[in-house]
């Protein structure tokens, strides 16, 4: 009986297939919102002299698209590889790099990454918008704030990591050295 249990517990984690599904139509959005705000960009760029900032605007409202739609691909195939099943992409010539080596707190940390770039977009298009009545200081503030709050988590998130995986950077490389004892998946993909 026991085992029937721990089996059905265990093939549960497949009911998380869906939300990566539905993340995967969450991507098919975004690229079709990165579409519409190019369309606007070409269409203001060869149809008329707008202002550099209303251009400069449109584009990084373009990278945060992109950039949200990287953290969108780290969610889904970091999270399905790690939670749910294994991809079985070994030697495939378009295999991420990162995927070798993801478990749930290298996932934490780069997604940790990823929301800091997405918020670093945002606030540079705050100040770029400072001088608008619309901006208040209160405003500025509070998501410069927020922006700072990101940046001390994800170095939090960071040093966790390296504090649970017991690994003191190697001289010259940045790397971890990691004890084979105590993470041998970590140590394999390294």
């Amino acid at each position: 009986m026991q085992g029937r249990v721990g089996y059905v517990m265990f093939l549960s984690r497949w009911i998380q297939a869906p939300l990566y599904l539905g993340l995967i139509v969450a991507q098919v959005v975004y690229v079709w919102r990165f579409m519409v705000e190019l369309l606007h960009l070409v269409q203001l760029g060869f149809g008329g002299t707008p202002a550099e900032t209303t251009v400069m605007l449109i584009v990084l409202g373009l990278v945060d698209v992109v950039m949200i739609s990287n953290l969108l691909i780290m969610v889904i195939i970091g999270g399905y590889e790690t939670f749910v099943s294994r991809l079985r992409i070994q030697g495939h010539p378009d295999q991420p790099q990162w995927l070798s080596h993801v478990n749930a707190n290298v996932l934490k940390v780069k997604l940790a990454m990823a929301i800091i770039g997405i918020s670093s977009i945002h606030l540079l298009q705050i100040f770029i918008n400072a001088s608008r009545p619309a901006v208040t200081d209160r405003e500025l503030i509070w998501k410069t704030l927020i922006h700072l709050t990101f940046v001390v988590s994800a170095l939090a998130l960071a040093l966790i990591d390296r504090i649970m995986a017991g690994g003191r950077p190697v001289q010259g490389t940045g790397r971890s050295e990691q004890p084979a004892n105590l993470h041998p998946e970590r140590a394999a993909a390294a």
